[in-house]
């Protein structure tokens, strides 16, 4: 009788033990299957810098994503694409991130057909219902320090930022922008008309202006010149007579650095330096220009690197021993530059000054030639004009310029 009464009790729990399993399974069944249709919502939101300069240091931006769902991602994914057309070389944009502490780390880019694209190294965790910044930054270095490419150029990047969550990467959402490309502007003022052969040296200003919102750094602004001239610079109210700069491809083309080498220049910034010629006695009688160049990232070859290259002025040089011209003026023991302030500035170079000074387009005025191949800038672009009567090169720049709608 006992034996049978456990028996019917054992029974009884099985059976009761087997409809709770049942009971439980049919009641999470359904739990598991909405978790499967409701995955994660991610959306992303790129606040995209609105320029940057050509050659120029990184500008920062944000990305901002956000789960809007009621599901937890373990793993939230940023991919980029950087489209900025067909004239940008592989070497042209740049792209960094920093999603915990202060190190700057690279999202590593691709090149295709004019659209740079690559994934943020780093996921991360989102929970429903929170957001996440993460801080960007984005350059178009055309190379790299001491390095520039002179080859191409673009008015602008389209930024695509796309959000994806987990193994499979397809985005959830996507975010796209537009960043206007800039570039530096050089130019001459007050040069004047004519000059006397053999005698006194004219004056006049060359201005470099930042307009955008990268700072600058390796750069070099080179007066083009003839062979026949001799260029000095105000410095520290003294004029020091400069070294010219000379390539084996055009013997007769002189440049003189008239900044400094390896100048920097911060975003929105401007910097004159006060420059006198003069022409020896042997020169001809005839037409002569003179032209500023802005070489960014000039390396151990003179006039190689991104170049931004000014309006020419042209001087008649008259025979010596004829009056005319405008004498460079005498400086005042008070005509001492700022100091710089830029640890990577050259040590005589000008402190640039806030505000801008009107010039042409630097980015009108981008060389489109050359830059892998080792030859220099001025061997690719440069034609020849000759002063009358007389066998000397000067040098006139070819500028890529930028047509609009």
């Amino acid at each position: 009788m006992n034996t049978f009464s456990h028996k019917v009790r054992s029974s009884a729990a099985v059976s009761g033990t087997a409809l709770l399993l049942a009971v439980a399974g049919f009641g999470l069944a359904p739990a598991a299957s909405a978790e499967e249709s409701q995955p994660p919502v991610l959306t992303v939101d790129t606040a995209a810098p609105a320029e940057v300069g050509l050659a120029g240091l990184p500008v920062d931006f944000t990305t901002k994503v956000s789960d809007t769902g009621t599901t937890d991602t373990s793993s939230a994914r940023l991919t980029y694409r950087i489209d900025g057309g067909a004239g940008l070389p592989p070497n042209a944009v740049g792209l960094e991130y920093r999603l915990d502490g202060t190190e700057w780390r690279t999202v590593p880019l691709t090149y295709a057909g004019g659209t740079f694209s690559g994934e943020m190294p780093e996921t991360f965790p989102l929970a429903a219902g929170r957001s996440r910044t993460v801080q960007l930054r984005v350059g178009v270095p055309m190379g790299t320090p001491h390095n520039g490419d002179s080859n191409g150029g673009t008015e602008q990047l389209k930024l695509t930022t796309l959000v994806s969550y987990g193994a499979s990467g397809a985005a959830t959402d996507t975010d796209d922008d537009t960043i206007a490309v800039d570039g530096l502007d050089t130019g001459l003022s007050g040069v004047p008309a004519t000059v006397t052969a053999g005698g006194p040296a004219v004056g006049f200003k060359a201005t470099v202006t930042n307009p955008t919102a990268s700072g600058y750094e390796n750069v070099t602004d080179t007066l083009i010149t003839s062979r026949y001239a001799s260029v000095q610079v105000l410095r520290s109210g003294t004029w020091q007579t400069l070294t010219p700069v000379t390539s084996d491809a055009e013997a007769d083309v002189y440049g003189f650095d008239v900044i400094g080498k390896d100048a920097s220049l911060a975003a929105h910034s401007s910097t004159v330096a006060e420059v006198r010629v003069s022409y020896r006695e042997g020169t001809p009688a005839g037409k002569a220009t003179v032209r500023s160049c802005v070489y960014v990232n000039q390396g151990s070859v003179p006039f190689r690197g991104t170049t931004f290259c000014g309006k020419e002025a042209t001087l008649t040089v008259l025979a010596a021993g004829s009056t005319g011209g405008t004498p460079a003026p005498t400086p005042t023991p008070t005509a001492t530059p700022a100091p710089s302030t830029s640890p990577s500035a050259s040590a005589d170079a000008p402190s640039p000054t806030s505000g801008t000074t009107s010039g042409t387009s630097g980015a009108s005025s981008q060389l489109a030639e050359t830059g892998s191949n080792g030859t220099s800038t001025i061997a690719a672009v440069a034609g020849a004009f000759v002063l009358a009567g007389a066998g000397a090169l000067g040098f006139v720049a070819l500028r890529r310029r930028r047509t609009r709608a």
